[in-house]
Parts: C-alpha cells; sequence; structure tokens
C-alpha cells in the first residue's frame, strides 16, 4: 500500500521535470541543419532555443496579446506579461501543445474565447495562476493532466466543468474566493484520477462534498473550517496527506475516530483550537499539531496500541509508525513523557 502511494506521488510530483528531460533527449539528437528552420519561423517577440525546438519562450516580454504560435511548439510559456485575451488566432497551426504557461497576466473569464482552450486537444498542463478569472474556465481540454488556477479571484465553478477531465491528476484553485456553496455535490464528478486537490486559503467553513474516491494529497490549510464530519474519509480510502493547517477546530469538531485512518501517513493541524491530541492511526508517520492549545501530552492515552503492546513489541512487530512529531507553540512543558517514547520508538524527531 505505501509504495503504491509514495510510487504515485513521485509520478505526480516528477512528472513535469521527467517530461520535459525526456523530451529534451529526443530534439537534442535532431538534425542541426533543421535547427535554423526552426529558428526562422520563431516569433519575433519570442526566443526559440535551437537546442530545443519544441519550446517557445514569450515571458517577461511585455506583450498584451499572444503571437501566432508555430505548429512545432508543445510547450509554450506566456508568464509574466500583460496579456487581456486568448483568443483562437494565434493557436490556428498549434495543434500539438502539451503546456501552456499564461501565469502572471491580466487574462479574465470574458478575455478567453469560447472553445477556444477546448481546441487544444493534445494539451496536458495549463497554468493560469495570477490573473483575474472570476470562475474556472470552460470547456477545458479533455485530455488536460494539471489545472492550476491558484490566486485568482475565483467564487463560481460552473456545473460539469470537470466532467470529462478523467486524465486530470492535479487540481490548484488555492487562494481564490471559493465559499462552500461553490462546492456542490456532484463539482468534482468525472475527476476519477485526481490525486492533489488544492483548495487552501479560500472562505470554506466546511469540509468539501464528494471529494475524487482517488485523492491521494488534500489541502485545505488557511480556510474557516471548524467541523469534520463523521466518517468523512471513507469515502476518500486513499488520502495519504491531509493539510488543516489555520483553520478553527476544535476538540469538539473532531469525531472520536475523525483520524484514526489507516491511509493517512502525514496529517497537519497546525494553528488550530485543540485542547489535546486527537487519535491517530498506527500507520501515520508525521504529526503537525503545533500552535494550537494543548497542556500536556499522555503517551499512554494517544498511543494506537497499548503500552505493553508497544513494549512487547520491540522493532520486530507491528508498532506505531510515527516518526515526527510537532507540539511547539502549545502549552506543553518539556520533557518528553517517556511513555510517548515507549509508544512511538521509531520517532526521529519531537518538537516541543
Amino acid at each position: 500500500m505505501t509504495l503504491t502511494v509514495y510510487t504515485a506521488l513521485l509520478f505526480l510530483f516528477l512528472a513535469n521535470s521527467v517530461w520535459t528531460r525526456a523530451v529534451r533527449q529526443v530534439y537534442d539528437e535532431l538534425d542541426p541543419e533543421h535547427w535554423s528552420h526552426y529558428t526562422f519561423e520563431c516569433p519575433q517577440e519570442c526566443f526559440c532555443p535551437p537546442n530545443f525546438p519544441n519550446a517557445l519562450y514569450c515571458d517577461n516580454k511585455g506583450l498584451k496579446e499572444i503571437p501566432a504560435i508555430p505548429a512545432r511548439i508543445w510547450y509554450l510559456y506566456l508568464q509574466n506579461n500583460q496579456i487581456e485575451t486568448v483568443s483562437e488566432k494565434p493557436f490556428v497551426n498549434a495543434t500539438h501543445l502539451r503546456w501552456i504557461n499564461l501565469n502572471k497576466n491580466k487574462i479574465t473569464n470574458n478575455g478567453i474565447e469560447s472553445g477556444v482552450l477546448s481546441k487544444l486537444k493534445r494539451l496536458l498542463y495549463l497554468f493560469l495562476e495570477d490573473n483575474e478569472l472570476e470562475e474556472v474556465p470552460a470547456p477545458l481540454p479533455v485530455g488536460l493532466e494539471q489545472l492550476r488556477l491558484a490566486r485568482n479571484k475565483i467564487s463560481r465553478i460552473p456545473e460539469g466543468v470537470f466532467n470529462n477531465l478523467e486524465n486530470l491528476t492535479m487540481l490548484d484553485l488555492h487562494q481564490n474566493n471559493l465559499l462552500d456553496s461553490a462546492l456542490q455535490s456532484d463539482t468534482f464528478q468525472g475527476l476519477n484520477n485526481l490525486m492533489q486537490l488544492n483548495i487552501a486559503k479560500n472562505s470554506l467553513k466546511k469540509m468539501p462534498l464528494s471529494i475524487p474516491a482517488n485523492t491521494l494529497q488534500l489541502f485545505l490549510d488557511n480556510n474557516s473550517i471548524e467541523v469534520i464530519p463523521e466518517n468523512y474519509f471513507s469515502a476518500i480510502p486513499k488520502v495519504t496527506f491531509l493539510r488543516l493547517n489555520y483553520n478553527k477546530l476544535s476538540d469538539a469538531g473532531i469525531p472520536p475516530n475523525g483520524f484514526n485512518v489507516s491511509s493517512i501517513l502525514d496529517l497537519q493541524l497546525s494553528h488550530n483550537q485543540l485542547t489535546k491530541i486527537p487519535p491517530i492511526n498506527a500507520h501515520l508517520e508525521h504529526l503537525h499539531l503545533d500552535h494550537n492549545k494543548i497542556k500536556s501530552v499522555n503517551g499512554t492515552q494517544i498511543c494506537p496500541v497499548s503500552i505493553a503492546l508497544a513494549e512487547d513489541y520491540g522493532f520486530h512487530g507491528n508498532i506505531p509508525r510515527l516518526r515526527y512529531l510537532r507540539l511547539d507553540g502549545n502549552e506543553i512543558q518539556p520533557p518528553i513523557p517517556l511513555d510517548i517514547m515507549i509508544c512511538f520508538q521509531l520517532l526521529q524527531a519531537v518538537i516541543i
């Protein structure tokens, strides 16, 4: 289980670099006599590296419009400009695009021509961070694998916008204006292969509804969430990394076994209002509880197995796997209780 999860996460985090490296290797072997042809096709506003002819660098050029994109381009960099519109005309010949970076421009929903994005049939990565979008743009290319919309003004998610995005593995909506009402029970319908969902830094007061079942990483930091519903994580049985830092969680808002979930390996609950450590699962490896209101720690009470069993198992049994425990910013006084060390024999770091 753990090996499978880490393999999947490794793919998620390294997909960009692996893909780019593989493409570079292919095109580094191109016949040099063709390089001048590629350079000749380069828009005058942009830079076309001769040893990477499928990339077009138009970033940091003060552009207000997207130039005509040559047919050979797979990777398009347009970040840090003054672009307000995304129209169909520049992409007429760009039928092989895999990657578009439009971060840090001035794009609004009205500035995106209807259907222009969905016509990019081979697009895998779409970056529209730091723009002026007020809703998730639609329709989107059905083959997308990553969609990054952080730091916009998004408060609306059109119905059915994700229905056909079965290949999407990462959806980043952090630092927008999403309220609970924007996340309906069918909002994420169709995202059958989603691995990472980031809705941090919004205005949520409740845990979002109907998270895709295959989600591995769920980031909900910097919201105003007060309650974890009973059996909430049974609907996302593969969740491994859970971040709920900077919310309003209290002891009363967490069910008795709310975080006693075998799939969770990394649990972050920093900067909340907890006065005690909630029950955890023996599989948990990293626990962040700093800056709460915890006054004391009782290892016997929080140990996922009995202290006696932990002592008997030694390093040869199914002892709790906790390796990292952060408790600073509470009201706990050292030293670390001995029963903590007896229970969590794999601990490598305890911060008080």
